[in-house]
């Protein structure tokens, strides 16, 4: 049976109705909890990744006819019926010389997927463009993943490609309402950092504003998913979805999900992580968790009450420095646009909520006895604890006043720096967004959030540290990971649920910005 994405079956805090797909925790029922509680599959995305050889309404009626035989093994009932995830080996013909860089330039090919039309019975959406999956475990575009591949691509002088992404995001939106945390059916109901305005400044930047102007309805149509709910809050409440209102007209932004089941590509271990929450704290654990994944930071104690306990989750309660950034940025180029298309009393309004936004930022986030940023529980109406690199955003997006961006340049500086780059938090913490890794993304919204501020010795001593580490691994083992232990490169990044990926999309795309940046100031 396909299941249509309906509020009833899997809410997706959109008003539009999201066409019939198959979504394999809804479709396969007891053989899908089985199959993920099983241990048959090293990786819980295995099996959601799998596609049904048949109708998943037969397979699964077959299965409850032959569990309970004396001879019946679930591994093979699996790979009877369902065609397994591909490995996809990288061609003998690549380039693993000295040359890193030329390496990655053409790596694009070998991450590159075109889905064009639905494949009957697979979680993958099919997208009208090609597009560049991450590598590893990670067989599909990603959103916020994709924004920093697009800024490889055009270094690359990947135009074509770089241009395909932003067309994928425009169809996400016109399909769904906003775009989905991967082109994936259990993805459906969260988003992930919006960076799609960030995108259309990249590809303006190459290629003139005029380039972008025609995504300006789409834009406006994932701002207003971001915004919807503010209608629905009345005293005493003070949030909405992705919405949360403080003192009379001050709007700030949350990560959300009203979902409240575990997600499918991490059903075991999210119900033993939510083992000895009782009745209603389970359903609204989930919620948390799906709410940290559409913040990309998956897991990182910066989202726990307690930094060494993932059951004290409480993501939904948080407004995060970066997610009120991204909506800053995306609030003044909405503004832009319409300025261009002659709608100057809508252009008025955004750049009116740009400014709400920074005054609100200011007053909630920003800590002037400390010097930097820190996310606000607005449930306990205080700041959280966790002293993170989200601090680098407001630089990144150009909301900080000089004064704002001197103080955080400095507790950069003299916190956050080490031998491989900058740290994604302070303090040790199992998580694998968290002291000692270092993840691509985070270094260069350091790098391009002090170069907007003219700090550009600290910035290029960044990309140096980084890129020198990225150098020093793909010698050794001829990869580009997923995130580094900047603290001491000579060990391997930890945490997480899954092994260090290599491929690795974002890695490489920031690896060539920051080699480009590099070359710039030695003049190559």
């Amino acid at each position: 049976m396909l299941y249509s994405c309906e509020p009833s079956n899997i809410p997706s805090d959109t008003q539009e109705e999201e066409p019939s797909l198959y979504i394999p925790d809804l479709a396969l029922g007891e053989l899908f909890k089985d199959v993920q509680t099983s241990g048959i599959f090293n990786d819980y995305k295995t099996f959601v990744d799998c596609r049904p050889l048949r109708s998943p309404d037969s397979i699964l009626a077959d299965y409850m006819g032959e569990k309970e035989g004396a001879f019946f093994d679930l591994k093979m009932f699996v790979e009877k019926n369902f065609e397994l995830p591909a490995n996809i080996e990288i061609p003998d013909s690549f380039d693993f010389s000295d040359n890193m860089e030329a390496h990655l330039h053409q790596h694009w090919d070998y991450l590159t997927r075109s889905t064009p039309e639905q494949e009957p019975y697979s979680t993958a959406i099919a997208l009208p463009y090609p597009y560049v999956v991450p590598g590893g475990r990670f067989r599909e575009m990603f959103y916020w993943d994709s924004y920093f591949i697009l800024l490889g691509l055009l270094e690359s002088d990947r135009n074509e490609l770089a241009w395909g992404i932003l067309k994928n995001f425009e169809y996400l939106i016109n399909t769904f309402g906003y775009i989905p945390n991967g082109n994936r059916t259990y993805f459906l109901g969260r988003s992930q950092p919006p960076l799609f305005a960030a995108g259309l400044e990249a590809y303006a930047e190459k290629n003139g504003q005029g380039s972008i102007q025609t995504f300006l309805p789409a834009l406006e149509k994932e701002y207003q998913f971001w915004m919807q709910g503010e209608q629905q809050i009345k005293a005493p409440k003070i949030a909405s979805e992705r919405v949360v209102k403080l003192e009379k007209k001050t709007l700030l932004n949350r990560y959300y999900s009203a979902r409240e089941l575990p997600r499918a590509e991490a059903y075991g271990k999210e119900m033993r992580w939510a083992a000895g929450k009782g009745p209603g704290e389970q359903e609204e654990y989930f919620r948390h968790m799906r709410a940290t994944c559409e913040s990309g930071w998956d897991f990182s104690s910066r989202w726990f009450h307690d930094p060494a306990d993932k059951s004290t989750c409480h993501a939904m309660d948080i407004i995060p420095i970066c997610l009120n950034s991204l909506l800053f940025q995306a609030e003044l180029l909405l503004s832009k646009l319409n300025e261009a298309e002659g709608n100057s009393e809508k252009a008025a309004v955004y750049s009116q909520n740009a400014a709400n936004r920074k005054s609100a930022v200011n007053r909630f986030l920003w800590k002037q006895e400390d010097g930097f940023y820190k996310d606000y529980d607005f449930q306990l109406q205080a700041s959280t604890q966790a002293q993170t690199l989200a601090i680098a955003y407001p630089l990144y997006v150009g909301m900080a006043s000089e004064e704002q961006a001197e103080a955080v340049a400095e507790k950069i500086e003299q916190d956050f720096l080490f031998p491989g780059g900058v740290v994604t938090t302070l303090g040790p913490a199992a998580e694998q967004w968290d002291f000692p890794n270092g993840w691509a993304p985070l270094q260069w919204i350091t790098i391009k959030g002090l170069l907007n501020y003219g700090y550009k010795e600290q910035a290029l001593e960044i990309a140096g540290r980084w890129l020198a580490l990225n150098r020093k691994v793909y010698a050794q083992d001829q990869k580009m990971m997923e995130k580094y232990n900047v603290v001491q490169p000579d060990l391997p990044a930890g945490g997480g649920e899954y092994p260090n990926q290599d491929g690795f999309g974002w890695t490489n795309a920031i690896a060539l910005k920051c080699s480009a940046l590099l070359n710039e100031k030695s003049g190559k």
